[in-house]
């Protein structure tokens, strides 16, 4: 018979091991991930019935957001000044001839903001210009 004292292990989990593989998968996907800034403009058009128009070769659009910040082929510009955003289309046409000017205004931006974009182009000698709606939901 054995009447010794047995000493009580003490149970131990070692976790070092357990900590290297969860920074080891926090490192696998942090640069497995990529990171991408969508910066989509955020414009509700107002809707209408029609028919949809075919675009040409070469568009210039013109956005306006709620707030009345204009957009030409989804490039912010500084301020809200005629002449900025002349400049703007000015520049976005380049030696085209005729392209097609399509106007996209948020349904909640205000007229005056639309008036300057349709006064810019004309004054730009583009009087043919398009205003972006959407289809209503009776047609679809």
């Amino acid at each position: 018979m054995n009447f010794r004292n047995k000493q009580d292990e003490v149970v131990d989990i070692n976790l070092t091991p357990l900590i290297d593989v969860v920074f080891l998968l926090l490192i696998f996907f942090m640069v497995s991930t990529t990171f991408q800034k969508s910066s989509e403009i955020q414009i509700d058009l107002p809707e209408a019935s029609g028919e949809v128009e075919e675009k040409k070769d070469f568009v210039v659009e013109i956005s306006i957001d709620s707030q009345g910040r204009y957009y030409v082929n989804n490039r912010v510009l500084v301020d809200k000044n005629l002449a900025t955003l002349k400049l703007a289309i000015r520049q976005t046409i380049g030696t085209h001839k005729n392209p097609q000017i399509v106007i996209s205004a948020d349904k909640n931006s205000t007229h005056q903001s639309v008036i300057i974009a349709m006064d810019a182009a004309n004054q730009l000698g583009l009087s043919k210009f398009s205003l972006a709606t959407k289809q209503s939901k009776e047609e679809k």
